[in-house]
């Protein structure tokens, strides 16, 4: 190969390099997505079209600038994903946050962020990626405020009805067959009060309209009466309830009202899914500063594709069908549970029933004993 030839080949690779340098910051320019480049102490290299879109700022004007002084995002005085992934190559950093534009207008984003390193693994710099999701947010509101609406005005007739149902049983004294008419009535209307309770709890608890009342409570007293409530229902289906204590709990800061709902709505599970003959199992214990209620039962179970799915919203399994709700029950379970410091462990084999442990911290602020 004669000198010439090298050089030419030499040349030929500088110019294929440079050209695609120069199409991919063609690419990146014109993504319709936002994007921007930092150097390792966090100043802005580049800003793409989008970029300049969103935040109302030119790449001209914010190129050297910090990348927090030109997105005032929620995250930058602390969490700041890009300074999370430049800890070590192979970070992601993804979050839904709050940025401001040039105009201090607040923007709701889904952010993708991710360090840059050469070949020796060192710092080169990161790449942050958002998106305006203002119309989805938007949207979520519309869908929480509609199904808060739509919930309340079922809930007012329901209550007219419940009242004058009752009226209608005391004017009825000798009329069984009417009188056993008017029962059925006040027990579905009632049933019918309980899933838009829920919806509505679920509603508010999405929207963060609902706020916790936290009082020292009596973890003991709240399964006691619940138990007692739900006995002679369980009785009435040949299921049997148990109960048992290792120790007494610990008096906990909760809202005992919430909880309630949550240990009724899965007591309540279980005698529904549970066949003539079984046991309900209740069952506490208070373990490194941890308080457990397990509550399991003998019943159909949860199908192993399902299982992963239960606490979302409006899911509803295969053997699940033919019940009755909505699926908005444990999603509300769960949302009360986190919003109490603790979490909701699941375990279940078809066929063979179901087990719930609801784990709570023994302190949110304070516990005594």
């Amino acid at each position: 190969m004669d000198e010439r030839s090298t050089d030419k080949n030499i040349s030929d690779r500088n110019s294929f390099h440079v050209h695609n340098i120069d199409f991919w910051k063609f690419v990146v320019h014109n993504l319709p997505i936002a994007v921007l480049t930092v150097d390792a102490d966090l100043k802005i290299t580049s800003f793409n079209a989008w970029a300049e879109k969103i935040t109302g700022f030119s790449e001209e004007e914010v190129r050297g600038s910090y990348c927090n002084d030109i997105l005032c995002g929620d995250q930058c005085a602390g969490g700041c994903p890009l300074k999370s992934v430049f800890e070590s190559p192979g970070n992601v950093v993804q979050m839904e946050t709050t940025i401001k534009n040039r105009k201090n207008k607040t923007i709701p984003v889904r952010i993708s962020t991710v360090g840059l390193f050469d070949d020796n693994n060192d710092l080169i710099g990161g790449v942050e990626a958002f998106q305006d999701i203002s119309y989805l947010k938007r949207l979520e509101r519309e869908k929480d405020n509609m199904a808060s609406m739509f919930a309340h005005d079922m809930k007012s007739p329901l209550i007219g009805m419940d009242g004058f149902a009752l009226r209608c049983l005391k004017l009825l004294d000798k009329n069984d067959k009417a009188k056993g008419y008017l029962n059925i009535m006040l027990k579905e209307i009632r049933r019918l009060e309980v899933i838009i309770d829920d919806f509505l709890e679920f509603s508010r608890l999405r929207s963060g309209s609902l706020k916790f009342n936290f009082d020292m409570t009596s973890l003991d007293k709240e399964l006691d009466e619940l138990i007692e409530v739900y006995r002679p229902q369980a009785s009435s289906q040949g299921i049997s309830l148990e109960f048992h204590a290792e120790d007494p709990l610990p008096i906990i800061r909760a809202d005992a009202r919430r909880l309630y709902r949550v240990f009724s709505n899965l007591l309540n599970n279980a005698i529904k899914f549970s066949s003539q003959g079984g046991m309900i199992r209740i069952k506490t214990q208070a373990v490194n500063k941890e308080i457990r209620i397990i509550i399991s039962d003998q019943g159909i179970g949860i199908d192993p594709d399902d299982l992963p799915y239960i606490f979302e919203p409006f899911y509803r399994g295969k053997r699940l069908e033919k019940k009755e709700g909505f699926g908005v029950g444990l999603a509300a379970v769960k949302t009360i549970i986190e919003g109490h410091g603790g979490n909701i462990i699941v375990k279940s084999e078809a066929g063979k029933g179901s087990s719930f442990t609801v784990v709570l911290p023994e302190s949110i602020d304070e516990a005594v004993k």
